[in-house]
């Protein structure tokens, strides 16, 4: 009896240390996940440097399954913030199988626009260790942290290695980026002669970056404007960037991210999906992100004129909808401790493609004015304001104009990237 009593009084004993030493573990856990926390005192964390809006590249904006088959990918992204250490995240949001990558590799491009690398700078990509990794249908997987040391912006090539094509592709066909296409394992060639361009991203979601804790990232979402519509090939000049330059030069580190959709719209999937759908993944779930700045509107507005839908009563409803889309994004934010700035829709009446009547450039302007005045945003970019002409307000001032009515200039994202209130990006604090 004794000898089962002390048997009884080990076991509970072990259990108690056990349950000790879990504790113990779970508290030091809890400890370092604290640590990681946005918005904590002291320490880094992982902050977006750059990243895109993914989505189905379909016909055209495919990549060729001949370029998949033993074949490696060089694609070049624009940092916005500078550090010692980085780490890509992979995309296969929208395959269908999954994604084997064969091998990948990071390195400092030498220009813009060129397939070649500092060889210097050439690291290898790890996934828990491994050079190889498969990534489920609909997932997304970081690379393990390499230490690269890069200036704010600094242009990163990351090369993949891809044995076969995925059965669905994930990528972004609005890059205004020129990548790079080649046979056989070339991860860590720093020349690729004869290689093949392509204007598109492919399975790339973001780069980011270990900064102090001090530092976020604000998130640019909106459709062809904000993509970068106008923009020059490899000039990386959309509005986002200049905004990423204005910080550089005034000596503020921000991240920021550009999640524009060529086609996007808040309400209705368009080219890619609506962004109510995708706001979660494009702005909340990224690291380090403070603030957004959200623009959106022109093609919702358009296109219900474009098929005809201009009744009193479809209009009323479309603007309706389109507030408490709104109202819903800013909640969803500030429930995650993100600044939401509202940009103002900007002018088109010019635009061949929508030729908006005096009705449909009434709904832009009541948009535009709840925008200004309806209190929801933590602060307002006036793109409207910065864009428009004065004399004739409904129209894009002309040379802030692509020539198409609808789409800005180079000239006309340098007005938008310095219509941005920095101060409310710098006061800005919403509590979680």
């Amino acid at each position: 009896m004794r000898s089962s009593q002390h048997k009884l009084c080990a076991w509970f004993s072990g259990v108690l240390f056990a349950a000790g030493a879990f504790a113990a573990v779970a508290e030091v856990a809890a400890k370092e996940k604290a640590a990681d926390l946005p918005g904590q005192a002291g320490g880094t964390h992982w902050v977006a440097s750059w990243g895109t809006a993914v989505m189905v590249p379909e016909g055209q904006n495919e990549l060729a399954a001949e370029h998949w088959r033993e074949g490696s990918l060089r694609q070049i992204v624009h940092l916005s913030l500078g550090g010692s250490k980085l780490r890509v995240r992979i995309s296969n949001t929208y395959g269908t199988t999954p994604l084997v990558l064969e091998g990948a590799a990071v390195a400092l491009a030498r220009a813009p626009g060129k397939p070649e690398i500092d060889g210097a700078t050439a690291r290898p990509l790890t996934f828990n260790g491994r050079s190889s990794v498969l990534i489920p249908s609909g997932a997304e997987y970081y690379s393990d942290p390499v230490a690269i040391e890069h200036k704010p912006g600094a242009d990163l090539a990351i090369s993949m290695y891809f044995k076969g094509e995925p059965a669905r592709q994930t990528g972004h066909p609005g890059s205004r980026t020129n990548s790079y296409v080649i046979k056989g394992n070339r991860l860590m060639d720093a020349e690729w002669p004869a290689a093949t361009k392509v204007e598109r991203w492919y399975a790339l979601a973001d780069v980011e970056v270990q900064a102090p804790r001090s530092v976020g990232a604000v998130v640019a979402i909106g459709d062809s404007i904000t993509d970068g519509h106008g923009a020059t090939t490899d000039g990386n000049d959309r509005w986002p960037d200049l905004l990423a330059a204005r910080f550089a030069r005034e000596g503020q580190a921000m991240g920021v991210v550009n999640a524009g959709i060529g086609g996007g719209r808040m309400l209705r999937d368009g080219l890619g999906p609506n962004m109510v759908s995708r706001f979660d993944r494009d702005v909340i779930a990224r690291s380090g992100v403070t603030h957004a700045i959200v623009m959106i509107g022109v093609n919702d507005l358009g296109g219900q004129h474009r098929n005809g839908d201009d009744t009193p009563e479809a209009r009323k409803k479309l603007l309706d909808d389109l507030m408490t889309a709104h109202r819903q994004l800013v909640e969803r934010a500030h429930a995650q401790g993100i600044c939401v700035i509202g940009g103002t829709v900007s002018p088109y009446m010019g635009s061949d493609y929508y030729r908006p009547n005096v009705d449909n450039e009434a709904d832009r302007v009541a948009l535009n004015n709840w925008i200004r005045n309806s209190g929801v945003f933590d602060g307002v970019a006036d793109f409207d304001a910065a864009l428009r002409d004065p004399a004739q307000p409904s129209r894009l001032l002309k040379e802030r104009d692509k020539g198409d009515g609808l789409h800005p200039s180079p000239a006309g994202f340098r007005a938008m990237a310095d219509a941005v209130p920095l101060n409310a990006l710098r006061q800005c604090s919403v509590k979680r």
